[in-house]
């Protein structure tokens, strides 16, 4: 038994071995491309069912796959063999048949359905599609069943280097501090390569420089582009223009490559002071320039920009310091020399500065090329300038007591010519700052005089402009203010503070304060105002009143008694006097009214008439008023009541100026003709005015009293309309009150010859027999109806 077994083994692994031999060469002859076989193999297993007996048992066949490669880009004249597939089912059969499914069969790739070789017919781009996956299966070429599960594969399509490297972003833009040291990072390029990263070197990428040596250098593989040089200056040059070279294959022989440029731009350090021109600047100006005005400009250059390059300068020294100021300009940095102080040539004719100009930002890395400041000294000459006169003063203030004297001097105003020729002044007042013209001045000597008498409380003050011309050159004019205050003279008498009206109570008793009074002084004493209360002379030992000082300017007005009585005196009249203290003391005599009032028993004031004693019922003269308008509104309302309601009863009067034609009567029967003397009275339209011949006119009123023609009278009964029309008619072409309007009649009858005929009712009576309305049907559709019922009508008639 061992010895058969041996002898199985041997059969089952002898075809095996011969197949592998076979794959070998075609394994040899493609070395980049790894052909896959699919080899079955019997694996037996013995297995035991009783002591001392094997049973011999065939394992399950299957695929056994490697991956296959196709290198990309291949154009050769023949199709690529890419690999082969085999099964132990094919020992020579030739019922087996393969097929291949899945990415590119029957297009890319095609299999030999009789010997498994598969075949890549067309050129492949690793870098459209890098692997495939297929499906292959053995099937019975008769009958097409399968012998062999279906199973998946992948094709690797290998690299070769086909692309170029590419640069991004490009064209680059750099910048980098001017001086800066030498290996300074300034940028990063990047490139990339569409081959495979792994494998070969394709994708392997080595930078270099091509342009911008020995500025700047780049690291190979990082591609940092560095400065190379040391104290590279902005203002020397400023751009640079790299080209950097991308090759890959590791930068050998046969490896493609690409290019890129950058930009590198040095930027601005403050570096470099600031420097003036020239030295020395020279400037004229004449001494009449106004305060704050340029002088002129100076420049210090600094060939650095931006903040690098701004500069402020400053006078640090010179005759002139407090006299001038120098400012810097934003936009031009130019030193801008300006007026501080007014220039006079006569005291001052030259003046010497010295200007100097510093960097506001200094960097603290360039200390040491320092200093970054510069001076130059500026010249500065006066010129000599007609000047307006001077006033001694810009403002003055004088002083003036209201009673003045009229012409008497209140104050004088002095203004010389400043030039060296001294021209004479002219003085006058602006009048258009005295309206009132209160004020003189003498054009001389500039002496202010009074003109018209003051009153300081009209006006306490004046302000007033004079005017200093030079009589050489009267263009020339200066102004100065003058303030005139008007000072205060005890010439106006107290008053009383208001207009007081004291109420005193019946039942008021001796001793009680009626009124307090106070008074006012249109004066302004320096010590203030202090007021006497007196009574006249006269009536000094007044029987009924009193007054008491009460030391604070008033003073209290007291009763002596009691039993003040309306109906014996209803009022009292008490003048006081009230002085000043002024020199020479003022008074003046008003008079106070005491009313006598009934009042309450706390003193409240109730009334103070007379007549309300009289009235029972307590009511006052204002009530007794109110009512009676009232009573006087209501009677008015009546009678225009009235009145309205009989201008409603009376017939419609035609106002003047409406025309008479205009007043249309309507009446709302319809009366059955002329036999119908039921619905409509003939004898309406006899007017009883008319029978006598006269009817009066109510649209116009006459100017002429027109006498009416005495006619016959006609009997009351059986009134002839055609007489009557007649006479009407008569009349109305007699009367010279009657204006002349036009006026329409419309008769019935439209007169011999008419078409239409006759449309009254009158001639219907005799004629309706014998009409005949079918020429109404003639003419045309909106006559048609109205023959349809006329020849109804006839129709009814004859039946």
């Amino acid at each position: 038994m061992p010895k058969r077994l041996e002898e199985m083994l041997t059969d089952i692994w002898t075809p095996l071995f011969l197949a592998w031999i076979m794959v070998l060469p075609y394994i040899s002859m493609a070395p980049v491309i790894q052909s896959k076989t699919l080899q079955t193999g019997s694996i037996v297993g013995l297995t035991g069912t009783g002591e001392g007996e094997r049973v011999l048992i065939r394992a399950k066949r299957g695929w056994v796959w490697n991956q296959m490669f196709v290198l990309e880009e291949f154009s050769g004249p023949d199709p690529i063999l890419v690999g082969r597939l085999h099964t132990d089912l094919d020992a020579g059969a030739k019922n087996i048949k393969y097929i291949l499914a899945g990415d590119g069969a029957g297009t890319f790739f095609v299999i030999n359905d009789k010997t498994g070789d598969i075949h890549a017919m067309k050129r492949l781009d690793r870098e459209e599609k890098a692997e495939y996956t297929l499906t292959a299966q053995a099937i019975n070429r008769d009958t097409d069943e399968p012998l062999e599960p279906p199973s998946e594969f992948i094709i690797k399509v290998q690299d070769i280097n086909d692309n170029a490297p590419v640069f991004l972003n490009t064209p680059y833009h750099a910048t980098v501090l001017e001086m800066s040291d030498v290996g300074t990072s300034v940028t990063r390029v990047t490139a990339t390569d569409a081959d495979d990263p792994v494998y070969g070197n394709s994708a392997k990428l080595v930078y270099s420089i091509l342009e911008g040596q020995p500025y700047f250098s780049i690291e190979p593989h990082t591609a940092i582009i560095r400065t190379a040089l040391p104290n590279m200056d902005r203002e020397a040059r400023e751009q640079y223009l790299v080209v950097i070279q991308a090759k890959d294959m590791g930068g050998h022989m046969g490896g493609l490559s690409g290019t890129t440029t950058v930009t590198i731009t040095l930027t601005d350090v403050n570096d470099n002071p600031p420097k003036f021109s020239q030295s020395l600047y020279h400037f004229s100006i004449p001494e009449d320039i106004t305060l704050s005005d340029a002088v002129g400009r100076v420049k210090a250059n600094d060939r650095d920009i931006g903040e690098n390059a701004r500069s402020a300068y400053d006078i640090i020294d010179g005759d002139g310091i407090d006299a001038f100021e120098i400012t810097t300009d934003p936009q031009t940095q130019e030193g801008i020399l300006r007026l501080k102080k007014p220039l006079d040539f006569e005291t001052k004719k030259s003046y010497t500065l010295k200007v100097e100009a510093v960097n506001v930002h200094i960097d603290p890395h360039f200390i040491s090329r320092g200093p970054f400041k510069d001076t130059a000294t500026v010249k500065i000459a006066v010129e000599d300038s007609d000047e307006p006169p001077v006033f001694s003063s810009p403002t003055y203030l004088l002083e003036v007591h209201e009673n003045s004297a009229i012409n008497s001097v209140i104050g004088q105003v002095t203004a010389r010519d400043p030039d060296v020729s001294a021209s004479p002044i002219r003085y006058s007042i602006d009048r258009h700052t005295d309206l009132e013209r209160q004020f003189n001045i003498n054009s001389e000597d500039g002496k202010i005089t009074l003109a018209k008498a003051l009153d300081r409380e009209t006006d306490p003050w004046h302000n007033i402009t004079v005017i200093a011309t030079e009589i050489r050159n009267y263009s020339q004019i200066s102004r100065s203010s003058v303030t005139i205050k008007v000072l205060d003279i005890n010439d106006n008498a107290p008053e009383f503070a208001s207009e007081y009206e004291a109420f005193l109570c019946e039942n008021g008793k001796p001793g009680q304060v009626i009124q307090t009074v106070s008074a006012i002084d249109k004066d302004d004493p320096k010590n203030g105002h202090f007021f006497f209360y007196s009574l006249v002379p006269e009536i000094s030992n007044n029987p009924n009143f009193t007054i008491k000082n009460n030391e604070d300017n008033t003073v209290s007005v007291l009763a002596k008694h009691n039993g003040f009585r309306r109906q014996k005196q209803e009022m009292y009249f008490l003048p006081i006097i009230v002085s000043d203290n002024g020199n020479p003391p003022m008074s003046s005599t008003h008079t106070l009214t005491i009313r006598v009032c009934g009042c309450s028993s706390e003193g409240v004031v109730q009334s103070c008439n007379v007549e309300a004693y009289i009235l029972p019922i307590g009511l006052s003269m204002g009530a007794l008023i109110a009512i009676l308008a009232c009573i006087i509104l209501l009677l008015v309302i009546v009678v225009l009541f009235v009145t309205l309601r009989r201008h409603k009863n009376e017939p419609l009067i035609i106002k003047d100026d409406e025309d008479v034609r205009e007043n249309i009567i309507r009446y709302d029967d319809e009366g059955g003709g002329e036999e119908d003397t039921e619905a409509f009275d003939i004898a309406t339209l006899q007017n009883p005015d008319g029978i006598n011949g006269f009817l009066p006119r109510k649209d116009i009123k006459p100017d002429l009293q027109f006498m009416p023609r005495q006619g016959q009278h006609p009997a009351p009964n059986g009134v002839d309309v055609d007489e009557f029309i007649n006479v009407r008619l008569h009349e109305a072409d007699n009367d010279p009150t009657a204006p002349p309007y036009d006026s329409i009649q419309f008769y019935g009858y439209e007169g011999r010859g008419s078409v239409a005929g006759s449309l009254s009712s009158l001639e219907s009576v005799s004629s309706d027999s014998d009409q005949n309305f079918d020429y109404l049907r003639e003419w045309g559709p909106r006559f048609k109806r109205l023959g349809e019922l006329y020849s109804v009508g006839e129709s009814d008639m004859e039946t």
